[in-house]
């Protein structure tokens, strides 16, 4: 458009200057020659403009096409990739910008205008799903320990499962943590993209300055400061003018001389609440399967064919194992069928909504960064899986389900976890289940609906015990001591996916139904960690 300007600004001096008498004289006419010379050049020079202009954009289209392409093959197993599931979303909204500004004609403007109205009709990411990704990306990171240069090759606990990351994609990431104040990732990110960008030097419209100027900022957050200078010197060679580098080189250098400690983001990113889940180390460790329950426990436990006395369990028993004893923790094997994972999973889809946790100040429900995932609630009138379901929860538990909770169906998203959190309420949590009515959670079946290929164990810090999705099975334990308190060693998270899709469901049964199947027990004395 600059140049087309150009272009209009030289016609309109050349038909200013013409007062109609340059025929008279051929003097005159000679330096029309040179007007002439200049509106070729300009034109060339415009010209040159649009074809780059398109070159690039018929090389976006390709790149499209090509990642569209692989993506169709199986959608599934492609989404199930984090990476994959990141890079879609930048690519329907940093990088759609990025093309729309590359439409700056009246023809390309009207395309333009036309996109955006698919914005009312089609479902598009927005900048948030983008920033919950990135922040994902990087809680997988940290949880399971993986090289930045590993991610960015398209690898994942030294698996390939995607093409690699571009320096653009690489920059992205790091503008992401930045924008959340999280020094410590933009530095690796930044890093990585830095390393890319020389690397695809010719291939690339990231440029070296921009890469440094939040590099050496974020080196600095980090408690760095001469590297930080070193990174901000090379930045002014590029770009002597950039003012904030200027500002900010006077800065490091008052900050050296004075020997003054930078701010201390102590290199942790902002979702890490660490002071209020003490167990956290333990948490990642287990979800990387890097540790397990003692020998001589796991020596005690045992699996064997169950039926509780119950007739029709005589004839089809329940495979039961035992994956701890105290607090009893136990597996069913293939107690749920295809069938009805399939309806479930078909009647939740069209209602998931991000999942929430009750404030147990005010008992109302609300979303928080610690679980990232979608629920739907199924009632048993909707379907007969549904009431069968129920009926099973009640052969395998031995409890009643009358005044359970509807059935919830889980999806997790891209690494969709829930950190450490109680199913129970505590005593001060005396809003919760109040609407209810029915008492405080005394047991939970968990069931799992899908296969995940890495992550999205179930894990007990308190028990260093890990459960491991497996399609089919079931996963019960008692929320409350048989004298009604609560079990504080059940205490459980779900771990980040890593790859995968993971569906489950749950079953929370309450107190009030139960007097007469679990009676209360005044000496059973709770154990608190």
């Amino acid at each position: 458009m600059e140049l087309w300007l150009n272009v209009c600004f030289v016609l309109v001096v050349v038909t200013s200057f013409g007062n109609g008498e340059l025929y008279t004289a051929l003097v005159d006419m000679e330096e029309l020659l040179g007007t002439e010379a200049t509106l070729i050049r300009t034109l060339e020079n415009y010209i040159k403009e649009q074809e780059y202009r398109v070159h690039l954009l018929k090389k976006r289209l390709a790149d499209y096409h090509h990642e569209h392409e692989v993506a169709s093959q199986d959608i599934s197993n492609y989404l199930a990739n984090p990476i994959n599931a990141y890079l879609l979303l930048k690519r329907l909204t940093s990088d759609w910008k990025q093309t729309v500004t590359l439409l700056n004609d009246d023809l390309a403007q009207e395309v333009g205008r036309n996109m955006s109205m698919y914005r009312e009709v089609l479902k598009f990411p927005t900048e948030e799903d983008l920033t919950g990704a990135a922040v994902a990306l990087m809680r997988l990171q940290d949880t399971y320990k993986l090289e930045t240069t590993s991610i960015a090759r398209g690898e994942l606990n030294g698996i390939q499962y995607s093409t690699q990351l571009s320096a653009g994609d690489c920059f992205e990431l790091g503008r992401l943590s930045y924008n959340q104040q999280d020094f410590y990732h933009t530095v690796l990110w930044m890093t990585e993209a830095l390393d890319r960008q020389e690397k695809e030097r010719n291939n690339t419209q990231i440029e070296r300055w921009e890469i440094l100027e939040y590099l050496a900022y974020s080196t600095y957050m980090q408690g760095n400061v001469k590297s930080a200078l070193q990174m901000t010197d090379e930045l002014l060679t590029l770009v002597p003018t950039h003012q904030r580098a200027l500002s900010n080189k006077v800065y490091y250098l008052d900050a050296i001389e004075k020997n003054v400690a930078p701010l201390n983001f102590n290199g942790k990113p902002l979702y890490k609440a660490t002071d209020e889940l003490p167990e956290r180390e333990v948490y990642e460790m287990l979800c990387r399967n890097a540790i397990s329950p003692h020998e001589h426990i796991k020596a005690q436990l045992k699996c064997r064919y169950v039926h509780h006395n119950n007739p029709f369990l005589l004839i089809a028993p329940l495979k039961e194992e035992e994956a701890y004893l105290n607090p009893r923790i136990l597996l069913y094997r293939q107690v749920i069928y295809d069938s009805e994972m399939d309806v479930f999973k078909k009647m939740a889809h069209p209602r998931l909504k991000r999942a929430t946790v009750q404030n147990y100040k005010t008992g109302n429900l609300e979303v928080a960064h610690y679980r990232i995932s979608k629920s739907a609630w199924l009632k048993e009138e909707e379907h007969p899986a549904i009431a069968r379901i129920s009926r099973r929860v009640e052969d395998i538990t031995g409890l009643s389900t009358s005044t359970a909770e509807e059935l919830q169906v889980v999806n997790y998203g891209i690494g969709g976890h829930y950190e450490p959190h109680f199913d129970f309420a505590r005593k001060e949590e005396t809003n919760a289940f109040k609407n209810l009515g029915t008492g405080n959670r005394i047991a939970t079946v968990l069931f799992y609906m899908s296969e995940v290929q890495q992550g999205g164990a179930t894990v007990f810090p308190a028990l260093r015990l890990s459960l491991w999705p497996e399609k089919g099975t079931a996963a019960f334990w008692f929320n409350l001591h048989s004298n009604g308190e609560g079990d504080y060693l059940t205490r459980h998270a779900a771990c980040p996916v890593l790859a995968g899709s993971k569906w489950v469901s749950n079953k929370w049964l309450h107190e009030q139904g139960q007097e007469f199947l679990r009676p209360c027990d005044k000496d059973d004395v709770p154990i608190q960690s």
